[in-house]
């Protein structure tokens, strides 16, 4: 392995509140067992290969500012192989367990399709060996199907048969990637599965493409045993006017409308709630009710921006409500948080990396700590739990089974002459309850 420029940065460690070092975990002890098992295993931390070793600092009104040694490297290959030796060297200073990435990401694209598959599998294979002597382990991966301008209608729904043909082909091509390489999960991420106009969209003709791609993909999981979930991510917009996985409900409605809403999870990105008008907490709260929470990308957007700017989280209040709903819906499972973060673009020195890793990850476990004490408490669960008391009793249980037809509802309301007054929701109270527990 060449020298990496993280090559000379120490291991991050635990080192508690008291901790005055800036790269060292003040609320991230790995090893700590919360709520029956260690914090390592609920939060599965990830660290995203785009953002992490891709990105160049580039914005829609600017060039790149962030120029990392393997990005001008002759030798593209060569590029490929220094960017997973510095990835693998990120991964041992973090100490983080999990890693994802785009096809794209790891290796660049070939002068043809047989040219770009062989790409892959030899980086992959690069990958595998470069994961025998780490601890660190792929999360999931997945396929870039929006960068190249072959992409600019979309992929698999996309007007053109061909682009479905090549994109079917990639994705086939990655999930077997993510199986060799022990992946847990693989994400489809529609980055322009959408439209820009309905003057030049048929909706229900790529809605149908949509769904059968899907299908295939659920197949052929099945076909070659990979035991990890298929997860989507949804996002609302940017860059396209519309994209067609919104949010969380319009997903699972699509699933539905398919069969798949058993073979399918969500993977939710805070910066994309935030895109569709919702809260973080809103979209986990809506996928765990669903039974289609699989997975987490950890960002935050900036409410004064309408595009996607993928920064580091620092909002505690939210992040804790988010873990808490992740509670409340018993967990990530296999999935993880993968930091779908980027450093701002004035942030050129490796060292902003790690502060920005350090610093997402010690929010994450504060909030999930946080949260886990308010789960166990159990005050937010018995309010709302004597806030519906009233459809647990038996004639709250015979409105909702089907027993009663709406006459007979209606007949026994005006019998018994009901009056319901309003009952306050309390909300100022369970404000201050939350903030409180915030310390």
């Amino acid at each position: 392995m060449s020298e990496s420029i993280f090559s000379h940065f120490p291991t991050v460690k635990y080192e508690g509140l008291d901790s005055t070092n800036p790269l060292a975990y003040r609320h991230y002890d790995a090893d700590k067992v919360v709520l029956g098992k260690p914090l390592k295993e609920h939060l599965r931390f990830a660290v995203a290969y785009w953002h992490s070793l891709a990105m160049n600092g580039s914005d829609p009104f600017g060039a790149p500012t962030i120029v990392r040694p393997w990005m001008t490297h002759p030798d593209a290959m060569q590029g490929a192989r220094d960017k997973a030796d510095a990835a693998f060297d990120l991964f041992r200073v973090l100490d983080l367990p999990f890693y994802c990435f785009h096809d794209r990401d790891i290796v660049h694209e070939g002068s043809s399709l047989s040219e770009t598959l062989k790409n892959l599998h030899t980086m992959a294979d690069y990958l595998q060996e470069k994961q025998e002597s780490s601890k660190t382990r792929l999360l999931w991966g997945t396929a870039n199907l929006f960068s190249h301008p072959r992409f600019m209608a979309g992929a698999a729904t996309n007007p053109d048969p061909e682009v479905f043909l090549w994109s079917a082909t990639t994705i086939k091509h990655c999930m077997d990637v993510t199986a060799q390489l022990g992946g847990s999960n693989y994400v489809l991420w529609g980055g322009r599965e959408g439209y820009e106009t309905l003057l030049n969209t048929d909706m229900k003709q790529e809605l149908g493409q949509f769904g059968r791609m899907l299908q295939l993909v659920v197949d052929y999981k099945h076909r070659i045993g990979f035991k990890g979930q298929i997860l989507i991510e949804p996002k609302p917009k940017e860059p396209t006017a519309h994209q067609y996985d919104f949010d969380t409900a319009t997903v699972y409605g699509f699933l539905k409308q398919h069969g798949l809403e058993s073979e399918v999870k969500l993977n939710l990105e805070a910066n994309h709630a935030l895109l569709a008008g919702h809260s973080f907490e809103h979209e986990i709260a809506t996928a765990a009710d669903l039974g289609i929470l699989g997975s987490l990308d950890i960002n935050r957007g900036d409410p004064l921006l309408g595009w996607d700017t993928d920064q580091f989280p620092n909002d505690l209040y939210s992040m804790t409500l988010s873990m808490y709903h992740v509670l409340r819906g018993g967990g990530l499972g296999v999935g993880g948080m993968n930091f779908d973060a980027r450093i701002r673009r004035q942030s050129i020195d490796p060292e902003d990396l790690l502060h920005a890793h350090v610093g997402g990850a010690d929010l994450c476990a504060h909030a999930f700590l946080l949260a886990a004490r308010m789960w166990e408490d159990g005050a937010l669960k018995q309010v709302i739990d004597n806030r519906y008391a009233g459809w647990q009793t038996a004639e709250g249980q015979n409105l909702l089974s089907g027993k009663l037809s709406l006459e007979q509802i209606a007949d026994k309301a005006e019998k018994d002459n009901i009056n319901p007054q309003p009952k306050s929701g309390g909300q100022e109270k369970l404000e201050n309850l939350f903030l409180r527990q915030l310390r």
